[in-house]
Protein backbone atom coordinates (compact mmCIF):
# COMPACT_ATOMS: atom_id res chain seq x y z
CA UNK A 1 0.00 0.00 0.00
CA UNK A 2 1.33 3.44 -0.89
CA UNK A 3 0.99 6.39 1.42
CA UNK A 4 -0.39 9.75 0.34
CA UNK A 5 1.22 13.16 0.68
CA UNK A 6 -1.56 14.14 3.10
CA UNK A 7 -2.42 17.45 1.46
CA UNK A 8 -6.20 17.03 1.70
CA UNK A 9 -6.23 18.67 5.14
CA UNK A 10 -4.64 21.93 3.98
CA UNK A 11 -6.27 24.86 2.17
CA UNK A 12 -5.22 25.63 -1.38
CA UNK A 13 -3.88 28.88 -2.78
CA UNK A 14 -5.21 29.75 -6.24
CA UNK A 15 -2.97 31.42 -8.85
CA UNK A 16 -3.92 33.33 -11.97
CA UNK A 17 -1.32 35.04 -14.14
CA UNK A 18 -1.93 38.65 -15.09
CA UNK A 19 0.02 41.07 -17.26
CA UNK A 20 -1.06 44.46 -15.93
CA UNK A 21 -1.65 44.81 -12.17
CA UNK A 22 -3.08 48.33 -12.52
CA UNK A 23 -5.72 46.99 -14.90
CA UNK A 24 -6.38 43.76 -12.98
CA UNK A 25 -6.65 45.33 -9.51
CA UNK A 26 -9.88 47.29 -10.14
CA UNK A 27 -11.43 44.34 -12.00
CA UNK A 28 -10.92 41.84 -9.20
CA UNK A 29 -11.52 44.36 -6.40
CA UNK A 30 -14.24 46.65 -7.75
CA UNK A 31 -16.01 44.56 -10.38
CA UNK A 32 -15.85 41.12 -8.75
CA UNK A 33 -15.92 42.52 -5.20
CA UNK A 34 -12.96 40.57 -3.81
CA UNK A 35 -11.05 41.93 -0.83
CA UNK A 36 -7.47 42.84 -1.65
CA UNK A 37 -5.16 41.66 1.13
CA UNK A 38 -1.78 42.45 -0.35
CA UNK A 39 0.12 44.15 -3.10
CA UNK A 40 3.46 42.40 -3.48
CA UNK A 41 4.83 44.32 -6.45
CA UNK A 42 6.38 43.36 -8.78
CA UNK A 43 5.32 39.77 -8.05
CA UNK A 44 1.62 39.54 -7.23
CA UNK A 45 -1.66 41.07 -6.13
CA UNK A 46 -3.29 39.07 -3.34
CA UNK A 47 -7.04 38.75 -2.72
CA UNK A 48 -9.23 36.89 -0.27
CA UNK A 49 -11.83 34.80 -2.05
CA UNK A 50 -14.12 33.56 0.74
CA UNK A 51 -11.19 32.17 2.70
CA UNK A 52 -9.12 31.04 -0.28
CA UNK A 53 -6.05 33.09 -1.10
CA UNK A 54 -6.02 34.18 -4.73
CA UNK A 55 -2.62 35.33 -5.96
CA UNK A 56 -2.61 37.23 -9.24
CA UNK A 57 0.92 36.51 -10.36
CA UNK A 58 2.36 39.33 -12.45
CA UNK A 59 4.08 38.39 -15.72
CA UNK A 60 3.89 41.09 -18.42
CA UNK A 61 4.86 38.54 -21.10
CA UNK A 62 2.36 35.81 -20.22
CA UNK A 63 -0.60 35.22 -22.55
CA UNK A 64 -3.99 34.36 -21.04
CA UNK A 65 -4.39 30.71 -20.05
CA UNK A 66 -6.53 28.68 -22.42
CA UNK A 67 -9.60 27.30 -20.66
CA UNK A 68 -11.34 28.28 -17.46
CA UNK A 69 -8.94 29.28 -14.67
CA UNK A 70 -11.39 30.15 -11.87
CA UNK A 71 -15.00 29.26 -11.17
CA UNK A 72 -17.23 30.44 -8.35
CA UNK A 73 -19.93 28.03 -7.16
CA UNK A 74 -22.91 30.28 -6.63
CA UNK A 75 -26.54 30.09 -5.70
CA UNK A 76 -29.13 31.65 -7.99
CA UNK A 77 -26.83 31.91 -11.00
CA UNK A 78 -29.30 34.10 -12.87
CA UNK A 79 -28.99 36.84 -10.21
CA UNK A 80 -25.18 36.54 -10.16
CA UNK A 81 -25.01 36.83 -13.95
CA UNK A 82 -27.26 39.90 -13.90
CA UNK A 83 -25.01 41.46 -11.22
CA UNK A 84 -21.93 40.75 -13.32
CA UNK A 85 -23.60 42.35 -16.34
CA UNK A 86 -24.61 45.40 -14.28
CA UNK A 87 -20.95 45.72 -13.24
CA UNK A 88 -19.98 45.87 -16.92
CA UNK A 89 -18.90 42.25 -17.41
CA UNK A 90 -19.59 40.76 -20.85
CA UNK A 91 -20.64 37.11 -20.79
CA UNK A 92 -19.06 34.77 -23.30
CA UNK A 93 -21.21 33.13 -25.97
CA UNK A 94 -20.21 29.83 -27.54
CA UNK A 95 -21.47 28.59 -30.92
CA UNK A 96 -21.05 24.95 -29.93
CA UNK A 97 -23.46 24.98 -26.95
CA UNK A 98 -26.97 26.20 -26.26
CA UNK A 99 -27.01 29.09 -23.79
CA UNK A 100 -30.04 30.98 -22.51
CA UNK A 101 -30.62 34.71 -23.01
CA UNK A 102 -28.25 35.48 -20.10
CA UNK A 103 -25.46 33.29 -21.51
CA UNK A 104 -26.03 30.41 -19.07
CA UNK A 105 -25.50 26.85 -20.29
CA UNK A 106 -27.29 23.97 -18.55
CA UNK A 107 -25.19 20.80 -18.57
CA UNK A 108 -26.66 17.34 -19.10
CA UNK A 109 -26.43 16.80 -15.31
CA UNK A 110 -28.40 19.98 -14.60
CA UNK A 111 -25.51 22.19 -13.51
CA UNK A 112 -25.58 25.73 -14.89
CA UNK A 113 -22.48 27.61 -16.04
CA UNK A 114 -21.73 31.07 -17.43
CA UNK A 115 -18.32 32.30 -18.56
CA UNK A 116 -16.66 35.70 -18.74
CA UNK A 117 -13.14 37.08 -19.15
CA UNK A 118 -11.16 39.09 -16.65
CA UNK A 119 -9.32 42.29 -17.57
CA UNK A 120 -6.38 40.18 -18.79
CA UNK A 121 -8.34 37.83 -21.04
CA UNK A 122 -8.35 34.89 -18.61
CA UNK A 123 -11.55 32.85 -18.72
CA UNK A 124 -13.56 32.82 -15.47
CA UNK A 125 -16.96 31.34 -14.70
CA UNK A 126 -19.80 31.03 -12.25
CA UNK A 127 -21.67 27.77 -11.80
CA UNK A 128 -24.66 26.49 -9.89
CA UNK A 129 -24.86 22.82 -9.04
CA UNK A 130 -28.20 21.00 -9.31
CA UNK A 131 -30.26 20.56 -6.15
Amino acid sequence: MTSTAGLAQFPIVAFVTIRDPERAKPFYRDVLGLTMTGEELPYALVFDCNGTMLRLAIDPESPPIRGTVLCWRVTNIEDRVRQLMQAGVVLERWDFMTQDKLGIWTTPTGAKVAWFKDSEGNLLSVSQMPD
